[in-house]
């Protein structure tokens, strides 16, 4: 199985571009999205932990966002909660999809959890700062100092790219956008089958 792990900064395209490989996905935030929704453990855990914020389930963004907005440590708080559930969920789809030739995973954190492997295959997608900031207002929750802090979480954005072994220009139309991915998994294919 080759393991794609798409980096990039919050707004780069990373779930735009994951899905053009046409291939098993998983993606971190949608994972997260329905731990909120469904895991009524997981709310029990936050409700404990930040029960000025938590009031019902399921997990509302809003009360969270007011949470890490009024103290930085609680995004710490919501982590220690949520990632190890997350965590759990990949290692259930990679054993899913054990058999797929090619998967792809779009985890923000990546980097900073450890979550790749050796011969894991990095791929960075650019964007101009103009498409991203077009890209993060068009999100239903988004949040000027939520973004802010968020980005500050993630590694250094010139450490990802220095990781990347192919790096993906996202500021063209989606139609040459899936040309380049269609092209770009063939020369991984080609290139790992040399090996």
């Amino acid at each position: 199985m080759i393991r794609i792990c798409v980096l990039g900064s919050i707004g780069s395209g990373k779930s735009f571009i994951s899905k053009l490989f046409n291939c098993p996905i998983f993606n971190a935030d949608r994972e997260v999205n329905h731990v909120y929704r469904k895991d009524r453990k997981c709310f029990n855990q936050l409700k404990k932990k930040l029960s000025s914020y938590i009031k019902s389930f399921p997990i509302k963004k809003k009360e969270l966002i007011k949470a890490i907005n009024s103290n930085n440590n609680n995004l710490k708080i919501i982590s220690s909660i949520v990632h190890p559930i997350v965590r759990r969920r990949l290692i259930k789809f990679l054993k899913k999809n054990k058999f797929s030739k090619i998967v792809v995973l779009d985890i923000p954190l990546l980097v900073e959890n450890k979550l790749y492997k050796k011969d894991d295959i990095f791929l960075f997608i650019k964007s101009n700062k103009s498409n991203i900031l077009d890209r993060l207002k068009k999100r239903k929750n988004y949040n000027k100092k939520i973004h802010k802090t968020l980005n500050k979480n993630q590694a250094a954005i010139l450490k990802k790219r220095k990781l990347a072994h192919y790096i993906v220009d996202n500021n063209s139309p989606p139609d040459i956008m899936r040309k380049k991915i269609k092209l770009l998994k063939k020369r991984i294919f080609d290139e790992r089958n040399r090996t």
